[in-house]
């Protein structure tokens, strides 16, 4: 009878060393859908992937075992027909992969027409995504998205791990975070009766899931977040997940700390359970990745004021380095390059970039006693920029107070963050990590509508 097993199963087993288990495997079934097929005539190969592992199996068919009529038939499947295999499972140490099933019997459980659009070649990531349905069946997007399932226990792991409670916040909401890009909700009617006010798509979990750090201490909240920015650069999407912890009694140092732990733990986990994924990232992607990943891994995470970060870009400047944007004064807001440059050229490794000034950054960042700046903190890593972005949380009543009221905020809305404030509220810090965006990070990838199962950029929403 035959014993049932999955690639993964196989692949793992043999990785292990565990030789006693594979030498007891004689007759085995496999499910799977045809990556390739091939043959000379008598002898047939299919590469066959069940979607458990990276890896192929190889599968090869005899005619002398199956017959002409069988053998002619097997040999016309197609790429991405499902077949349910039967056969006898054979270590082959001398070729290039560690062993393969003699096909004793095989059934289509599922045919592919000749219009199926993957063949077998190299695909331009703008025409999968035109047919995103498919394209986790190529290996780009499968180690794409088995990086995603695998980094998603990561975030998971390392905050319970650290007993963490995990928040849902609100994907409805009344209030901003982030600014004013938000889809507003309406009914059919296009008006605001269903729920009597302001209905928006939420843009950040973070302002919600404080409330619950003023309870448990450490959380973090993990999910959907929608912007309406109508971009279409290479980092922006419509949808997108966000990665939040909020730690109570904690300053911008604390914030910090946890934030290269997070980073440092997830480039680990990755590197040890997406094994084979990275290895081909590293060969068919970017060639410098597991490079980068590792630098990271070994280099300490420096520090840097923001007004040091302005004096050295504008000596760089001054000394005939050229910028996209040149212009380098004291408030402004800056871009990927200078970040990059920061990162890359100056401190060769994670770069801290801390205290922005307060006109650029957000109101419910901690002031500092400067008055001009802001307990904030931008991780920058070599070949990105910014990779996370994280403050220490006002938390005295009558400066968030008059910081609002500054900015005209709606009071009445915000009057229960308020609260946070005015009921046993205590220093506090969170950051946020776009989770798309580290897949990128993690993957090379340098678009995020290839790292999204079904991205949603500005007029642009398949399905």
């Amino acid at each position: 009878m035959e014993e049932f097993k999955t690639v993964r199963e196989l692949f793992e087993t043999f990785n292990y060393g565990d030789r006693i288990n594979l030498d007891s495997i004689t007759e085995i079934e496999l499910e799977g859908w045809v990556k390739t097929n091939r043959n000379n005539g008598s002898i047939g190969f299919i590469e066959l992937n069940d979607g458990t592992y990276f890896k192929n199996i190889q599968l090869v068919y005899d005619k002398n075992i199956l017959g002409d009529e069988e053998f002619d038939k097997v040999s016309h499947y197609l790429t991405g027909s499902a077949l349910d295999v039967k056969g006898k499972f054979i270590l082959t140490p001398e070729s290039k992969q560690p062993f393969e099933v003699q096909v004793t019997s095989i059934e289509l459980e599922g045919d592919v027409d000749e219009s199926y659009p993957l063949q077998k070649k190299r695909h331009s990531f703008e025409y999968l995504r035109e047919i995103q349905h498919l394209r986790p069946r190529t290996n780009t997007f499968n180690a794409v998205f088995r990086l995603r399932s695998v980094l998603s226990m990561a975030i998971h792991e390392f905050f319970q791990n650290q007993g963490f409670v995990y928040v849902h916040t609100p994907v409805l909401t009344g209030i901003t975070c982030e600014g004013d890009d938000m889809f507003h909700v309406t009914t059919k009617d296009k008006d605001d009766a269903y729920f009597g006010r302001k209905t928006l798509l939420s843009g950040s979990g973070q302002i919600h899931v404080e409330s619950f750090c003023l309870a448990f201490r450490d959380v973090y909240t993990f999910g959907p977040t929608f912007r309406s920015e109508k971009s279409n650069t290479r980092t922006h999407a419509s949808e997108f997940w966000m990665i939040e912890p909020e730690i109570a009694f904690a300053d911008l140092d604390d914030d910090m700390s946890l934030i290269e732990d997070c980073v440092t733990y997830c480039i680990k986990y990755v590197l040890e359970n997406c094994e084979e994924e990275m290895k081909f990232f590293n060969n068919f992607v970017d060639k410098t990745l597991l490079d980068r990943l590792n630098h990271v891994l070994n280099t300490p995470f420096k520090k840097m004021e923001y007004t040091e970060a302005i004096e050295i870009l504008k000596k760089a400047v001054a000394n005939g380095h050229h910028f996209d944007v040149n212009k380098i004064e004291w408030g402004m807001d800056l871009q990927s390059e200078h970040e990059r440059y920061l990162t890359e050229e100056v401190v060769k490794g994670p770069l801290f970039l801390i205290n922005y000034p307060k006109e650029i950054k957000s109101f419910y960042m901690r002031e500092n006693d400067d008055g001009k700046t802001v307990a904030a903190c931008d991780l920058l890593v070599p070949a990105v920029g910014e990779l996370v972005g994280g403050s220490q949380r006002e938390e005295r009543y009558d400066v968030l107070k008059a910081k609002m009221e500054k900015a005209n905020m709606d009071m009445d809305a915000y009057g229960w963050y308020l609260d946070l404030r005015r009921y046993g509220g205590c220093k506090h810090a969170g950051f946020g990590i776009g989770f798309d965006r580290l897949v990128m990070y993690l993957s090379g990838i340098t678009n995020i509508r290839d790292v999204q199962p079904y991205t949603r950029t500005y007029k642009n929403m398949l399905y």
